[in-house]
């Protein structure tokens, strides 16, 4: 399969979750967004994007899902920000909690790699949170579609689940982990599970492909795209809901981590 066909078939799999989370997730942000200066954003992400000086820059939200996260950068003082998502659905509820925070933030349908060559070297910081790199085929091409983006100086900044998670899942029982996954895996994973990870929701998802990379090819691929590392942590909660469940917190694996990498100037 191409790139293409993965992606395509990623997007009709979001596409179906999408009306499930707005089942869940809506109403309750519609209100958020209601009251001036609301961020959904947790306090390591703030802090970060605080440290990073996001008042007043531009930024871009690579695969933003509803634009939550980047609603919240604007509300923290972000300048222009644009979101891109693969799904329709998701995209046109960013656009509406967007209008309900009366904030200017612009959203387009779009594969990550298929970003128009109109947003190059438009923004002083790209960003990615939970769960995105688990979507992408190529690295090496994510990284070069972050270099273009990126005004000279600028920053990535990436809060994402640890690549360790994927080799697991957790136990039927929900409050342990089981092995499922090899870490060093190259081919695409094919599944049907469900993308509900809020309600749980029990269905057969369309068919979607996953992909596995190592912290090492997370942070290689970035340095072989001339980005260099600022800062890298790893954490031990989840940010996913995935493993929301767990109980033995003191034989968890990393469960998330953030990274910071810079462009030359």
């Amino acid at each position: 399969m191409s790139q293409n066909d993965f992606a395509e078939a990623n997007r009709a799999a979001w596409n179906q979750v999408a009306p499930l989370h707005r089942r869940h997730n809506f109403a309750r942000l519609s209100e958020s967004f209601s009251r001036p200066g609301y961020s959904c954003l947790d306090p390591i992400e703030t802090g970060l994007l605080r440290g990073l000086g996001i008042a007043g820059k531009d930024v871009a939200q690579l695969a933003c899902n509803n634009g939550r996260e980047l609603i919240s950068m604007r509300n923290l003082g972000a300048r222009r920000c644009v979101g891109f998502d693969i799904s329709d659905a998701f995209v046109a509820e960013a656009q509406e909690l967007a209008a309900i925070a009366k904030q200017d933030v612009a959203f387009v349908r779009t594969s990550v790699f298929d970003i128009p060559p109109e947003y190059d070297g438009s923004f002083d910081l790209v960003v990615i949170t939970i769960g995105v790199l688990n979507w992408l085929p190529d690295l090496a091409a994510f990284y070069r579609v972050v270099d273009r983006l990126l005004r000279p100086g600028g920053r990535f900044f990436a809060y994402e689940m640890h690549p360790v998670l994927w080799i697991f899942d957790p136990a039927p029982d929900g409050t342990t982990l089981q092995f499922t996954h090899p870490y060093f895996e190259t081919t695409p994973f094919l599944d049907n599970e469900g993308l509900d990870y809020y309600g749980n929701t029990e269905y057969v998802s369309r068919d979607k492909y996953s992909f596995q990379h190592t912290l090492g090819d997370i942070l290689q691929g970035a340095i072989d795209a001339g980005l260099r590392i600022a800062h890298i942590r790893e954490y031990p909660h989840d940010i996913s809901n995935r493993f929301a469940n767990l109980t033995d917190k003191r034989f968890l694996p990393p469960m998330s981590c953030t990274l910071i990498a810079e462009k030359g100037a």
